[in-house]
């Protein structure tokens, strides 16, 4: 009874978690079934903690400054609790509690985690982005290994699956970054290419004066079109997955898209306030990504672009899936 009230308590923590963190993939997450659906709520839940924790937030808002040093602490904290959540440790913090669950129900690599992990590293070092793959690494650590995870969560193994499933992970995190360029400026961070500010003559620490607007507003929907071969491939993933899977991912994938196609239609006014979807939209974004699912399974799909941006395959399967019982991993 007491462990049943526990696991009550952990789906009710992320089921607010993703409430108040993403109303696009709540409402997304509702088409899973329950096992997929607890599955994927609870990843979440940690991936927002850790968001939150080093961007001293709640909920992906209301971030506070910290010092560099404490971000460091923090971070190091994280590593912390999530080798722990492998080793078969009870954790009291939920977020970290969920986690463990999820690796234990879905035999999440060890090295996934700690992937994701590095990104939030990428931002506590102020980690510069030269080149559009510099950016897209960066993409690949905060989204597109979280694709990977979901993934799993839902069933999937083969790499060819979970590398359509990175490229949504990709595909999403590139329309955060081209809505959120000034919010990300104006606390000093930067994921646009600095090759790209070169071009169109930006300084890296002026990306927010509203002089360089209609510049950054060219920056941003280079950054949208470069997201849609990513969101073309990852179509090609949805008739790998449970068909509920399908419907849920392709849901989320429309919404999201929508976000990059405001971004593409406002300019110069992007940034005016969030860039959101309506009520309406994610209803119709319901019914688009049902039939989606449903075509997919009939449809041809071509072989995944050499052009695209790729992610870092394991080279030793007993080094990306340790067992939640191991200790620690010496992966970086």
């Amino acid at each position: 009874m007491t462990g049943a009230v526990q696991d009550d308590a952990l789906i009710e923590h992320a089921n607010q978690s993703i409430a108040v963190g993403s109303k696009s993939f709540s409402a997304a997450s509702k088409l899973f079934d329950e096992r997929t659906r607890r599955g994927a709520v609870m990843l979440y839940a940690w991936c927002r903690h850790c968001d939150d924790v080093i961007d001293g937030q709640e909920a992906g808002h209301d971030a506070v400054s910290i010092s560099r040093e404490e971000a460091e602490r923090r971070l190091s904290h994280l590593k912390a609790q999530t080798h722990a959540a492998y080793s078969g440790v009870e954790l009291d913090d939920p977020a970290f509690a969920a986690f463990r669950q999820v690796v234990l129900a879905h035999d999440i690599p060890r090295q996934h985690a700690l992937e994701h992990l590095a990104g939030f590293e990428m931002d506590v070092l102020e980690r510069r982005y030269l080149s559009i793959d510099d950016t897209l690494e960066y993409c690949y650590h905060v989204a597109g290994v979280v694709g990977l995870m979901m993934a799993r969560v839902m069933g999937a193994r083969d790499e060819a699956t979970l590398d359509r499933a990175c490229d949504l992970g990709l595909a999403f995190q590139l329309t955060n970054i081209a809505r959120d360029i000034i919010d990300d400026a104006a606390v000093g961070r930067c994921y646009l290419p600095e090759q790209w500010l070169e071009e169109h003559a930006i300084p890296r620490d002026r990306v927010a004066d509203i002089l360089h607007r209609p510049a950054v507003a060219v920056l941003g929907q280079r950054l949208v079109e470069l997201a849609e071969p990513y969101y073309a491939s990852a179509q090609a993933g949805l008739s790998a997955l449970p068909w509920r899977s399908a419907w849920a991912v392709a849901t989320a994938a429309v919404v999201y898209r929508q976000i990059g196609m405001k971004v593409l239609d406002a300019g110069d006014h992007a940034w005016d306030e969030r860039i959101s979807t309506s009520k309406a939209e994610k209803i119709g974004a319901v019914l688009i990504g049902l039939w989606q699912a449903i075509t997919s399974r009939f449809a041809r799909w071509p072989a995944r672009s050499a052009e695209l941006w790729q992610r870092p395959h394991p080279s030793c399967a007993a080094d990306h899936h340790a067992s939640p019982a191991a200790g620690p991993s010496d992966a970086p």
